[in-house]
């Protein structure tokens, strides 16, 4: 009996630190770009003068304690996987009534979620 109640609150405890993803993303393209093999060859940049093309719009729903340096690995992996060389244009947007409310983390809001938006594009 000690045993197994050991066992599910250890269990409780390590799934409570888990993040969860939602990773989506929309085409804007009907071309087909050849997927990239790492994220590294997907760049980040925030504004461009370069002339490019938008492939699709990339989204990533997460807890709000999630900052921007957690969720640009699956942003741009996403973004890959459509052909994209890279993404631009981040957004960020709580959800419902929650847009008021700073995250904080003492109280571990993982209930909170955050929608990241980006755009996938490829270079002209």
């Amino acid at each position: 009996m000690k045993r197994t109640l050991f066992t599910f609150i250890f269990l409780a405890l390590f799934a409570s630190g888990c993040t969860v993803y939602q990773i989506n993303s929309k085409d804007m393209s009907q071309e087909y770009y050849v997927p990239k093999t790492s994220i590294d060859d997907v760049t980040y940049v925030e504004k461009t003068d370069k002339p490019y093309t938008e492939i699709a719009e990339v989204t990533v729903t997460t807890e709000r304690r999630q900052t921007l340096q957690d969720v640009l690995p699956k942003l741009k992996q996403e973004a890959g996987n459509l052909g994209a060389d890279a993404i631009t244009d981040v957004q960020s947007d709580a959800t419902d009534l929650w847009k008021k409310y700073a995250p904080q983390k003492e109280l571990g809001n993982a209930y909170i979620r955050v929608t990241y938006t980006a755009k996938a594009i490829v270079w002209q």
